[in-house]
């Protein structure tokens, strides 16, 4: 995998315009990789989100795939992009964020994380080693180092010994994969992670230190789990100078609309969230005019289009009237129609940001968007 950094923001931002190479195919920065957890992006075909979202890349979990379907049918497969019919590139999670909501089945040491599953209770163990070995067998072009999630309103003292726990084991995972080698025939490269809580030196402590296992990119994580929004943005802001212009920078599991123009423009270029997805399941749609709870009474008559501003087929193919009408009938066509236009949403936003980014007016165009997105219709 390569980045390289196409455009730099002059209307007064940090915000940044690339393009990452890897063998399954060129991803533009800023991104947004649509979560597919087990496998697949929940409610949406692989066909939608190629031609009507444009996603570049996708997500996998390293914790639910390790689970189910296991290692065994991933390897016998050939690896994640042919079991699950995607040719285009994708990224793992360690499984780090999951193992840490297991709180009170899981157990933290040096030498890694003993967890009992949440399907049949049967206990497991993610080490730096088996870590690598199991995203090795899994095939994402990039895959994260295993680390511990630090909650957002932890105390220093754990703080401290969490991130000293991650170190050790951003070692031994480096080690790992610069031991052992890809299963199927093509690249991959790995992202070490910051973490630090919401404390400025931690976090500087943590970046330069996983600075020194990075290749082309590095990850962002412990944040968006409890602090402070105004804080996660300080964190970002402070980690902007750190980090080496020619390195990727991803912010693990962020956000709204609004949270990912105000990170872009401290100088992010990668993200991804269940929020749309999750939230459009709930009925609740991301529009360039604003946000709408489609099952409100006030849409019961209006067949005008989902967001006349999208650029999505589904946009202009159905009317407000009509989804409300399938959520409050309880048809699963409401949740698949809601997650399609709420990807297809997130893309247009960061494929705009790459826009004004290049065009030198990104600051304008981003405090006018934000203002516009967050009005609740």
């Amino acid at each position: 995998m390569t980045f390289t950094l196409q455009h730099t923001d002059n209307s007064g931002t940090q915000a940044r315009a690339g393009l990452i190479q890897t063998d399954h195919g060129p991803i533009e920065t800023p991104i947004f990789m649509p979560v597919g957890t087990l496998g697949s992006v929940k409610g949406v075909h692989l066909r939608e989100l190629k031609d009507d979202i444009k996603a570049q890349i996708i997500l996998g979990n390293t914790y639910h795939l390790y689970l189910r379907p296991g290692l065994g049918t991933l390897k016998a497969a050939g690896g994640l992009h042919k079991f699950e019919n995607w040719d285009r590139p994708i990224l793992t999670d360690s499984g780090g964020f999951q193992v840490f909501s297991l709180t009170g089945i899981r157990k933290l040491t040096e030498e890694g994380c003993t967890f009992r599953s949440h399907i049949d209770g049967s206990k497991h163990c993610f080490t730096p080693e088996n870590n690598v070995d199991t995203q090795r067998t899994i095939g994402a072009d990039i895959m994260m180092a295993l680390d511990e999630c630090c909650p957002g309103d932890a105390e220093r003292k754990y703080a401290r010994k969490s991130l000293d726990l991650t170190k050790g084991w951003l070692e031994r995972f480096a080690k790992r994969f610069n031991e052992s080698e890809p299963l199927y025939g093509y690249s991959q490269t790995f992202f070490p992670i910051i973490q630090g809580c919401v404390y400025p030196d931690l976090r500087v402590e943590a970046a330069e230190h996983a600075l020194e296992y990075a290749g082309p990119g590095i990850s962002i994580g412990g944040l968006a789990v409890g602090e402070p929004t105004e804080k996660m943005y300080e964190m970002v802001e402070l980690l902007n100078p750190v980090i080496p212009t020619d390195k990727a920078r991803y912010l693990m599991g962020v956000g709204t609309p609004a949270n990912i123009l105000e990170c872009i423009s401290r100088g992010v270029d990668m993200f991804d969230c269940v929020m749309p997805t999750r939230n459009g399941r709930n009925g609740m749609l991301f529009t360039w005019n604003g946000v709408m709870n489609m099952r409100n009474a006030k849409w019961e008559n209006d067949f005008s289009e989902l967001d006349p501003c999208g650029t999505s087929f589904v946009d202009h193919a159905y009317s407000k009237a009509y989804l409300r009408h399938l959520f409050i009938a309880g048809e699963m066509f409401a949740a698949m129609i809601a997650s399609e236009h709420n990807l297809a949403f997130y893309l247009d936003l960061v494929r705009e940001a790459r826009k004004h980014i290049a065009e030198g007016d990104f600051l304008e165009w981003k405090n006018a968007t934000v203002k516009r997105i967050t009005e609740r219709l």
